[in-house]
């Protein structure tokens, strides 16, 4: 019997590294496109015919319209959050509802997740962890204290009196957090209609679609929300995501066994980026770090938040290659360095006299050690082959190649979906 794979694609640093637009082109190569974990925190962007659209629950595959895209079982879901974005898609000529597959097993944001959201960062004080507020390191606590609502909940007679147990069990929390200064009527009154909305979607055991799928011979590519230094357990904790966004997760967010993962693509920048708060030794805090900022508009696409800017961070790649198996690497953004004369790679870190080249427990505190490869002074943007790449550009490729022990198989330069090079 001929069996599919599911393919993944990672951000393996921490995030914003531009999965939705790969995930776009790659999707007419899948039957299914999946997203695996998180919810509206993720801001995955794709632009094509002078349109741009960010997407934030809804997978990356959605304009393809022979495709199905499952929301999965490792997924949250605030569902007035989706209404609005399966609209917003709709008016733009997208009707998803016969396509998009929502798992029964995804958590529901609940207004109360969001309020706590913020009353947890309030309270933390200057140890904020630097959360979008969405709600979505709560709605995984009540995941994993078992009294989470699920998508399935809303298809039951009894979900409003468990959404009002749940509502009630928060509004207890944030009074014993003497946290009392909100008001979610207008919130939860459109929350209850995306719940309506929602309806009008196929809430289904997605795993089994996906297994049988598979079995039938299909293909799945898997879509990372985040990336690698952000998973709640391989991260730089505390300072994380409430997800696993690295490999495993994949299996544990869609109900596939280890043995369905084919390949790994892990996608990158050329140069390193981080939002929120949490140990980042490559950051910049100079004028070459605006620089980058500024031509790489490395701004939020949830929160508008500017992004913090530095070198590429060899360091964190080896660790998130080795965690997630990966065994083809994407890079982005390459283009953003075209004017520098000398580009920068950490390739070690140093505190006091320490020095390491894996990852270490606490990331705080620690200096890169950089080494130096000439720039290419070239536009990028107007290249569409291999071929015609600037030598000193195949040699900063080279040397990433080299120095992770893995193809780079795909190159984009510049935002737009055309603007992406498969490598020979």
């Amino acid at each position: 019997m001929s069996t599919g794979k599911v393919d993944a694609l990672l951000g393996i640093v921490f995030g914003d590294e531009g999965k939705g637009k790969v995930v776009d082109v790659f999707t007419p190569r899948y039957d299914i496109v999946a997203r695996f974990a998180g919810g509206p925190n993720a801001g995955h962007t794709i632009i094509f015919d002078g349109k741009k659209f960010v997407l934030r629950s809804i997978p990356s595959g959605i304009f393809d319209t022979g495709k199905l895209n499952i929301i999965g079982n490792g997924c949250v879901i605030a569902p007035d959050l989706f209404m609005a974005e399966a609209q917003e898609l709709g008016n733009a000529g997208y009707d998803l509802r016969s396509r998009l597959h929502i798992s029964r097993r995804a958590h529901l944001i609940l207004p109360t997740h969001r309020v706590l959201d913020r009353a947890y960062e309030a309270a933390k004080g200057k140890q904020k962890v630097g959360t979008t507020g969405k709600g979505i390191g709560p709605t995984y606590s009540d995941k994993a204290s078992r009294t989470g609502l699920r998508a399935g909940d809303i298809l039951q007679d009894d979900f409003h009196s468990k959404y009002e147990a749940l509502k009630a069990r928060h509004q207890q929390i944030l009074a014993d957090l003497h946290y009392t200064d909100y008001d979610i009527s207008q919130e939860e009154a459109l929350w209850m209609q995306g719940i309506q909305y929602m309806k009008q979607y196929p809430i289904t055991d997605t795993e089994f679609e996906i297994n049988q799928a598979l079995d039938d011979g299909k293909n799945v590519l898997a879509e990372g929300a985040q990336g690698t230094m952000l998973d709640i357990d391989h991260g730089t904790y505390p300072y994380v995501s409430s997800s696993n966004t690295c490999t495993g997760g994949v299996c544990t967010g869609l109900g596939v066994a280890p043995g369905k993962i084919g390949e790994v693509f892990g996608i990158f920048k050329a140069y390193s980026t981080r939002v929120g708060s949490g140990p980042f030794p490559v950051e910049l805090f100079d004028q070459t770090g605006d620089k980058i900022r500024e031509i790489g508009h490395e701004y939020g696409a949830v929160t508008g938040r500017n992004r913090r800017c530095g070198w590429i961070d060899l360091v964190a790649l080896r660790y998130a290659i080795m965690i997630n198996g990966v065994t083809q690497l994407i890079m982005m953004k390459s283009d953003v360095l075209d004017t520098f004369e000398t580009i920068r790679a950490c390739v070690a870190y140093e505190k006091g006299n320490q020095r390491t080249t894996t990852m270490p427990y606490d990331t705080s505190g620690w200096q890169p050690v950089y080494e130096d490869i000439p720039g290419w002074q070239t536009d990028l943007t107007q290249i569409t082959t291999p071929e015609q790449f600037p030598e000193a550009f195949q040699n900063y490729v080279n040397y990433l190649e080299n120095t992770l022990e893995r193809p780079i198989t795909i190159v984009s330069v510049g935002p737009d979906r055309a603007q992406t090079i498969e490598m020979n």
